[in-house]
Formats: C-alpha cells, structure tokens, sequence
C-alpha cells in the first residue's frame, strides 16, 4: 500500500473522532446532569411524567449503550464499532414500539438521533478494516 493511502486511513479515524466526540460529551453531560440530580433531590428526573410504560425507557439506555460503544472505539475500533452499530440497530428496532405518532417530526427524532450516533462506528468500523488491509500488505 501507498503512503497516501495510509494517511487517508488515519484521517478516516480523526473524522470519526471528531464526529463522535460531542456525542460522548453530551451524552457524558446528560449522565452527569441526571446522576447529580438523584444525589441532591433523590430522584434522576423531577419533571418525569409518572406512569408511563417502561418500553420508553429502553431506546434511551438503547442509545446511551450505542455511546459507549462510541468511546469504546476510540481505542478498539472493531470492538467499539459493532457495540454501537449493534446498539443502534437495536433501538431502531425498538423505537416503533413506543408509540411515537410517526406523523409528527416529534416520531422521527429518535430515529434521526440513532442514525447520528450510528454515523461516526460505521466509520470506526471502516477505519479498522482499511487498517487491518494496510498492515496486512506490510507484512
């Protein structure tokens, strides 16, 4: 392989950083946010609406999954990637049942969300198998 092609291999990786690095400080954040919140108050939430089914409970902790996957890529790129594209895949498949009106934007937000946190492990994912060919031709 190219010099050149090592260098667009190591600015896949870099793309994927970037994108991914504001997901896993947000999510990060909100973690802080609602953790902090169960110390001072004893409750994650105060403004949660009581009674609700538990199924809208899974695609959030669905995506959050998907995250770490995120941060786990930063060091294992292939182990990281399926994590997160495992994850979202399976919030994809959850989200319909929450009883989201599809009719609205407020439905497709999830999914958008989703394809957002999928977008930077795809990338891992392609940065660990253009690697894995690379170092395979060296040796």
């Amino acid at each position: 392989m190219t010099d050149s092609s090592d260098k667009t291999t190591k600015r896949l990786r870099l793309i994927a950083r970037i994108i991914s690095a504001p997901i896993i400080l947000y999510a990060l954040i909100m973690l802080i946010g609602y953790g902090y919140n169960w110390v001072t108050t004893g409750t994650a939430d105060p403004y949660a609406v009581e009674d609700y089914p538990f199924i809208e409970n899974i695609p959030p902790i669905l995506m959050f999954l998907a995250v770490i996957g995120l941060a786990i890529a930063w060091r294992w790129e292939k182990i990281g990637g399926i994590i997160n594209l495992l994850f979202c895949v399976a919030t994809l498949i959850t989200i319909p049942f929450t009883g989201l009106d599809f009719q609205s934007s407020r439905g497709w937000m999830p999914m958008i969300l989703v394809l957002i946190i999928a977008v930077p492990g795809i990338l891992f994912l392609v940065y660990w198998q253009k690697s894995s060919k690379i170092n395979n031709n060296l040796h």
